[in-house]
């Protein structure tokens, strides 16, 4: 029987989205197939030891909460420790990340992970840090000759530089006001006015000290998933239908704002060119094991790339697995599956050489 290590939590604005989605991983795991270490990282950045009686009563994880663990780098087993009695965990056949936003997408754990020698789900390093950072994941995909839209970058130390007359004649009125390194709709606002300018950039400095602001696309707002390594599969799209910004409380608590529509009514050469452009910013960022591609398609039939979520959301009413789930992969089955792609990945890595 294979071990998996469920984490979930972590310092984030995102980390209640984060249970949210590990509760939903509990509930669909083969406990037939698979036994489960549950970790939670506490608003702190707590590693800790749950039962999973503890998480279900709970929406985030507070200090204090299940039996505090350590970390011993260098070792081949037992690298994850109790404090109270000094005994491993059972030893990982895998790691389940279930973590959104900074220290749970940017490379930071997953370089952690790397050093402990222990096989996650999600993208390496490289790919969780560059999708990540939007700035980046921009000058990437352009690159690649992906279409995105305009955008300008401030950093905390030179915001007085932003003006509304400014913007307005760079990239038109409305835009939108984002951290560069945060998702989940957290500190992302709409701006028409200078008045709600002035709030939105001192909402989203909250939350990085990089902000990105971008123009407008009029599109539909279309969702690919995408599975796989070195020749990554990629779902139909589906379709976020709303009456209302497609804000943090329309994607995360109200029930009604956000309606998904799988399969999106699109015609087969417009998924086939949505597809596509799914798999080459998937390539482009570096991307392996999951992630979902955010796009727009425009009426004239352009597609602009919004970004790419390495760690995408499982909750009951997520895209990514319902995506799946209309291609035929049921929920339990896509667990699967990610769990042999980290395996597939760490079993290559391991085959390199590390010494010359």
């Amino acid at each position: 029987m294979k071990h998996i290590a469920l984490i979930c939590g972590g310092k984030s604005p995102e980390h209640e989205i984060s249970v949210r989605s590990a509760k939903n991983v509990l509930a669909a795991i083969d406990r037939k197939k698979f036994s489960i270490s549950l970790i939670g990282i506490d608003r702190m950045g707590s590693w800790r030891l749950l039962k999973e009686a503890q998480l279900a009563e709970v929406k985030s994880i507070e200090s204090g909460l299940g039996i505090e663990l350590s970390i011993i780098p260098g070792r081949t087993t037992d690298q994850i420790i109790r404090t109270d009695n000094q005994e491993a965990i059972p030893q990982p056949t895998v790691v389940f990340l279930i973590l959104h936003g900074p220290h749970g997408e940017d490379g930071t754990i997953q370089g952690l992970l790397r050093v402990l020698d222990l096989p996650f789900i999600g993208p390496d390093v490289l790919g969780s840090s560059v999708a990540m950072d939007k700035e980046f994941a921009k000058r990437l995909m352009k690159e690649a000759g992906i279409s995105v839209a305009r955008d300008v970058v401030f950093e905390a130390k030179n915001h007085e530089d932003i003006t509304f007359d400014h913007l307005e004649e760079l990239l038109g009125m409305p835009v939108f006001v984002k951290p560069a390194n945060m998702g989940s709709s957290v500190g992302v606002h709409k701006v028409e006015t200078l008045e709600e300018l002035k709030e939105a950039v001192q909402d989203a400095f909250l939350y990085d000290r990089k902000i990105i602001i971008e123009e407008m696309i009029v599109g539909r707002e279309l969702e690919c998933a995408v599975l796989g390594n070195e020749n990554p599969k990629v779902s139909r799209v589906g379709e976020v239908v709303t009456d209302e910004e497609y804000s943090y409380e329309a994607k995360y608590v109200s029930q009604t704002a956000a309606k998904i529509q799988i399969p999106a009514e699109v015609s087969e050469a417009e998924l086939g060119l949505l597809q596509m452009i799914a798999k080459r910013a998937y390539r482009a960022l570096g991307c392996e094991v999951l992630s979902r591609v955010d796009m727009f398609l425009t009426d004239e039939g352009e597609v602009y790339v919004n970004e790419i979520n390495t760690i995408p959301g499982f909750t009951s009413i997520s895209m990514y697995p319902k995506l799946w789930e209309a291609e035929g992969l049921s929920y339990p089955d896509l667990i699967e599956e990610l769990i042999r792609f980290a395996i597939e990945r760490h079993v290559a890595q391991g085959n390199l050489k590390t010494s010359f």
